[in-house]
């Protein structure tokens, strides 16, 4: 199980969702078990598969690529590649590592209508289609890891670089053209002998601002939960949760709707395996979550298959 963890203490990047284009770059849904557990030093690799598929309120609208549509349809499908390592160095206390992730994937976005304002809602298209596979922002993450019993939990610092494709002015975009720093702590106790595993994220997103549109999208607070038992040596099962919720309005010249402070809650479910080929243990995990008490976000489910493996560790 705890080779599993090593991308969940990275961290990733969301997909096509408040906020400018109705999204921030911490991917929710994205840890969850043995979120506070940082794995021994060593090197490993994790790849997430994710899946989205949305819509938002017909009445609202959504400021997207420095456009303004309404009955916005969303679909992604992208894989979030992540590398770990969790070095033998110590400060405070803690265990040091250092992460990155790169998205790879196809966005698709499908509006009713565009309106050239918020304040004139003159109409300037209708049944809109964009589509595209495209490689997103990579994202930078710094990690200490703490053990005492069967308590574990670590700090992480998550940065987000303007380096992706962005396609300014089109409705699909997995990259995020804004420099923006997530920082989040996670707890977990697990009991090795009964194989439960209760675990907790809380953290806040801070934005800087998209020069393409001159929107600065506002602080962001998310918090994830999970509770799993280990059913066999190999298998284990349990239900995970989100709630995010922006905290300060969005700004700049692009921010024609205002505030538009976002917000959403979603609950699901996880069933995890892990295996070996070779001497190489292999941990698997899916996790499927739909959303509700939605505001100013487009509603959907999330879907995640987790493959994670170490390529090096230490004696």
């Amino acid at each position: 199980m705890a080779l599993g963890l090593a991308a969940g203490c990275v961290g990733l990047p969301e997909d096509v969702r408040a906020a400018e284009n109705g999204t921030g770059f911490y991917l929710l849904g994205g840890r969850g078990a043995m979120a506070g557990y940082l794995p021994p030093p060593g090197v490993y690799f994790e790849s997430d598969t994710y899946s989205y598929d949305a819509k938002l309120d017909a009445r609202k609208s959504l400021p997207s690529g420095g456009r303004f549509v309404a009955g916005v349809r969303s679909q992604a499908r992208a894989d979030f590649l992540s590398g770990t390592w969790v070095t033998p160095w110590e400060l405070a206390g803690g265990n040091l590592a250092f992460g990155a992730t790169l998205p790879v994937g196809r966005v698709r976005v499908a509006a009713g209508v565009e309106y050239d304002s918020p304040q004139t809602n003159r109409l300037v298209g209708s049944n809109l289609r964009d589509k595209a596979t495209m490689v997103g922002d990579p994202v930078f993450s710094t990690i200490l890891g703490w053990h005492a019993g069967k308590f574990h939990w670590n700090a992480t610092v998550m940065v987000n670089a303007p380096a992706g494709e962005y396609r300014n002015g089109e409705l699909a975009n997995l990259a995020f053209h804004r420099w923006a720093t997530d920082l989040s702590g996670a707890l977990t106790w697990f009991d090795p002998e009964t194989g439960i595993d209760l675990s907790g994220i809380a953290g806040v997103t801070f934005n800087g601002t998209n020069p393409a549109t001159d929107y600065r999208t506002g602080t962001e607070f998310h918090l994830e939960w999970a509770a799993s038992k280990a059913l066999t040596s190999a298998l284990s099962a349990g239900v995970i949760g989100y709630h995010y919720q922006q905290v300060t309005g969005d700004s700049g010249a692009g921010a024609q709707l205002g505030a538009y402070k976002g917000r959403v809650t979603a609950l699901g479910g996880t069933l995890a395996y892990n295996f070996t080929i070779g001497k190489t243990p292999i941990s698997t995990r899916i996790k499927v979550l739909r959303e509700f008490a939605v505001e100013n976000r487009a509603r959907g489910t999330v879907g995640l298959l987790t493959v994670s493996l170490p390529l090096t560790t230490s004696p």
